[in-house]
């Protein structure tokens, strides 16, 4: 059997089709608790990367039929030396030297633009419990790259929210952030407030547990905000923000947001959450995480269940999600290759 791998062309929508089928295949397979894989938000970045990404997309055809993709995000603002990593395998192809081959094309472009590591994630068990080696962490592992960071997956079963109990939460929040005041927004930003959301985004890479990865702060500003805001329009993605502003300063210096895919109404994810660190210590991230909440749920009425993810090591983080209800449901490794 021979592997050819080439570039997908965005006109070859066969192709398209069989890469969407495998992946939605796989995630089925390994995540059966989320919704099926938004097929507008799989292949926006073939035409609307995020800005500062060079996205290389190549499927690997076994005897001319489509098996497996790799999606390589080259970082041309900062972290220029990494790439982060998708790979996939159509599960009727595995064990044929796909996936290695696809590994090889992928590490071999990096190589050629100058890049030494390669990162991505694979579902794993949750931390301490028994379930052995999944596909995707055994393949990495089979390729030398190291277990980085340990995430887990925590779930809000929003059908079963309390909401007078959620209401008390954001009135015991909001009695002890005096000076503060909170804003809120659904889809873009308000464009006085966007230098200060560069800021904070700046700060997700610093201040969030990294365990083993080698990344840099990303360097953010008000353009390339907007550059993220169009990405995400063009994926489909709905999101619903609450922020807190500094009266005595007017800055805005904590953010979170929420959002859904363009084909659910049930499940969305629950973004960034980042508190300036001179104004931590006054609740703002569990205030603007209960309001986001019903924020939210104001717009989108069918919302059931909201998944988040965080460093195991994150345990500011964690106690806040879990005093609102979120309960560890699946694990998950980002993985690390230097080449």
């Amino acid at each position: 059997m021979t592997v050819d791998i080439a570039a997908i062309d965005p006109t070859d929508q066969p192709a398209l089709d069989a890469a969407y089928r495998i992946a939605a295949t796989v995630e089925a397979t390994e995540s059966p608790d989320l919704p099926p894989l938004c097929r507008r938000r799989f292949e926006a970045p073939l035409r609307h990367p995020m800005p500062g990404i060079d996205t290389r997309w190549s499927v690997a055809r076994l005897d001319g039929v489509v098996a497996g993709w790799v999606r390589l995000n080259l970082h041309l603002l900062d972290n220029t030396d990494n790439a982060s990593v998708e790979l996939v395998v159509d599960p009727a192809h595995r064990r044929a030297g796909v996936g290695r081959a696809l590994f090889t094309h992928a590490r071999e472009q990096l190589r050629a633009a100058g890049g030494k590591r390669m990162v991505g994630s694979a579902v794993a068990a949750l931390p301490g419990e028994p379930g052995g080696q999944l596909p995707g962490a055994a393949f990495a592992a089979a390729l030398g790259a190291k277990a980085a960071l340990v995430d887990v997956r925590r779930r809000l079963d929003v059908t079963a929210l309390d909401r007078d109990r959620l209401a008390a939460l954001r009135a015991g929040a909001r009695s002890a952030v005096a000076g503060y005041r909170t804003v809120r927004w659904h889809g873009h930003p308000p464009s006085e407030h966007l230098a200060d959301l560069a800021y904070l985004e700046g700060r997700m890479m610093t201040d969030a547990p990294l365990g083993d990865l080698e990344w840099e702060p990303e360097r953010m500003d008000a353009e390339r905000i907007q550059g993220m805001e169009r990405a995400l329009d063009a994926r489909g993605v709905r999101r619903y923000s609450v922020a807190a502003v500094h009266e005595a300063s007017g800055r805005l210096v904590a953010w979170t947001v929420l959002s859904l895919a363009a084909n659910t109404t049930r499940h969305a994810w629950q973004q960034l959450t980042i508190v300036d660190p001179a104004h931590r210590g006054h609740r703002l991230g569990l205030l603007c995480k209960a309001e986001n909440l019903e924020h939210t749920l104001t717009y989108e009425p069918e919302l059931s269940v909201v998944d988040t993810y965080n460093a195991a090591a994150n345990t500011h983080m964690i106690a806040i999600n879990e005093l609102l209800g979120f309960r560890p449901v699946a694990g998950s490794t980002e993985w690390q290759s230097t080449i």
